[in-house]
């Protein structure tokens, strides 16, 4: 069975709302100002919603959900809201291949943006290792765009 990304259904949003809230809330031992996340980054009601519209997807691997994400498609660009992996999974390479499998889900998109926090030297390095170019930077946000 292997690596699986695909959408997921309410009955997964209590999980990717676990590991949503875990893989966020590490981020204190890297720097974060205090443990915290994305707007609706630990709640339930949020992920319900994500997932009756179509917009949570997970990741499995051998049938146990590892990580998720939030998308956005919009015409010919896909907003890649966030995406996260549990904790106790990180540098296995999970990461890198929900951002390939995100990339060729969505053909018809010609640009790829997201945003993450400036202070995260994880995620910035993460994101400019797979091709995304930093376009702007507001408060404590950087801006990321990938073009096809």
């Amino acid at each position: 069975m292997g690596l699986q990304f695909m959408k997921a259904g309410t009955s997964d949003a209590l999980t990717l709302n676990c590991i949503s809230k875990q893989s966020f809330d590490s981020d204190v031992e890297i720097g974060a100002p205090a443990a915290g996340g994305p707007p609706g980054y630990m709640s339930l009601k949020f992920h319900m919603k994500m997932a009756r519209s179509g917009h949570l997807y997970k990741l499995t691997d051998s049938g146990l959900i590892v990580g998720g994400a939030i998308l956005f498609p919009d015409g010919d660009t896909l907003n890649i809201s966030r995406i996260f992996v549990a904790p106790e999974h990180f540098r296995k390479g999970y990461g890198i291949f929900m951002m390939r499998k995100i990339e060729a889900m969505f053909p018809e998109a010609k640009s790829f943006t997201l945003d993450t926090p400036a202070w995260n030297a994880r995620t910035n390095a993460f994101y400019t290792k797979l091709g995304y170019t930093e376009m702007k930077r507001t408060g404590d946000l950087v801006y990321y765009s990938k073009m096809r």
